[in-house]
């Protein structure tokens, strides 16, 4: 716990049994509370896996995707009363060693989002990240902060923290069960003008990490940006959008 607030990790895995034990025993224990992991039909043994290793394991029945897992994760954590909530990929991509940081300043209520960035400093490309991943990365990021009127270093970081108010208000299930899923969530709590913190993160691109081709890498770059447009276009009441017309008192309610 942090500040009594119940910490807890949940990680969306798929095929993660090479890397899910260095994972797990990185995570720092002494503030995290529980460890939730949902497994989506997986072809390997993560599950199995993560049941010896004593995490609390949802298992589905059939594969529903990125954003569909994630689904699960957060109403499994609010189930379970977490105040803080830290996505953390089984992939050993991104380090747990940061979510003491990332749940601390979420926790000392600094913030109601953080993001572990890649982009800050130069973890990004030290850690392996393909050149033309990290050219669409830029180019999305700079569209998106002009578009979005906002500034973050990247929108495209798989690690993130967030408190229990934005899992209970964000109209999740009107978003993608893809890979744009993040991309949505994100798009959701800069409108409903959540204050979004950010970290250097260091990552790794390795054999064990998982990585989207390029193909399924375009499709969600061009999701990306129809998000974008959806958010601008509700903003300025030229169309209305399920994912953002539930938020709009909370947008109000929420100016600085």
């Amino acid at each position: 716990m942090i500040n009594n607030k119940k910490v807890v990790i949940i990680m969306p895995a798929y095929n993660a049994e090479k890397t899910l034990k260095d994972t797990f025993n990185n995570i720092p224990k002494t503030i995290v509370d529980d460890v939730i992991l949902v497994d989506d039909k997986s072809d390997d043994n993560t599950a199995t896996l993560a049941d010896s290793l004593g995490i609390f394991t949802i298992l589905h029945t059939k594969n529903l995707g990125y954003g569909g897992n994630q689904k699960t994760c957060y109403r499994a954590a609010l189930k379970l009363g977490a105040d803080i909530i830290i996505m953390l990929h089984p992939d050993y991509q991104y380090t747990p060693k940061l979510i003491t940081s990332m749940a601390s300043l979420i926790g000392e209520d600094l913030f109601d989002c953080v993001l572990g960035s890649r982009i800050l400093g130069t973890g990004a490309i030290k850690g392996g990240m393909p050149l033309y991943k990290y050219i669409f990365n830029r180019i999305l990021t700079m569209f998106q902060n002009i578009v979005l009127g906002y500034k973050l270093s990247e929108y495209h970081t798989g690690y993130r923290a967030f408190s229990r108010e934005i899992l209970e208000v964000l109209p999740l299930e009107e978003n993608s069960d893809d890979f744009v899923f993040d991309n949505q969530m994100l798009a959701q709590i800069i409108f409903s003008r959540f204050d979004i913190g950010e970290i250097t993160c260091p990552t790794r691109y390795f054999d064990n990490a998982s990585s989207i081709s390029f193909i399924r890498a375009s499709k969600y770059g061009i999701g990306v940006i129809l998000t974008t447009l959806e958010f601008r276009l509700h903003l300025l009441k030229l169309f209305t959008s399920k994912r953002f017309n539930s938020l709009n008192v909370i947008r109000k309610n929420n100016v600085k």
